[in-house]
């Protein structure tokens, strides 16, 4: 019976040190995910007042909506 309790509570204590281990893993950020993809707003946001910046996003953004009618009108 002794042996029956010290195995179940060395199995229990095993698995409670694996659980704790794992929960300390750091998960990963979901700013991290949201940077891969820059959009016109997160572009201006990054620029908050400076001039120069935002015409840079002004025109790196105002070229991919033009790029996409020109392809429609080739396939056409």
């Amino acid at each position: 019976m002794k042996k029956l309790i010290a195995l179940v509570a060395s199995i229990m204590f095993s698995l409670s040190i694996v659980g704790f281990a794992v929960a300390q893993a750091p998960a990963p950020k979901a700013e991290e995910k949201m940077e891969k993809k820059e959009t016109k707003a997160s572009c201006l946001k990054a620029a908050k007042d400076d001039k120069d910046k935002k015409a840079e996003c002004e025109k790196k953004y105002a070229k991919k909506p033009a790029d996409k009618t020109e392809k429609k009108d080739e396939k056409k």
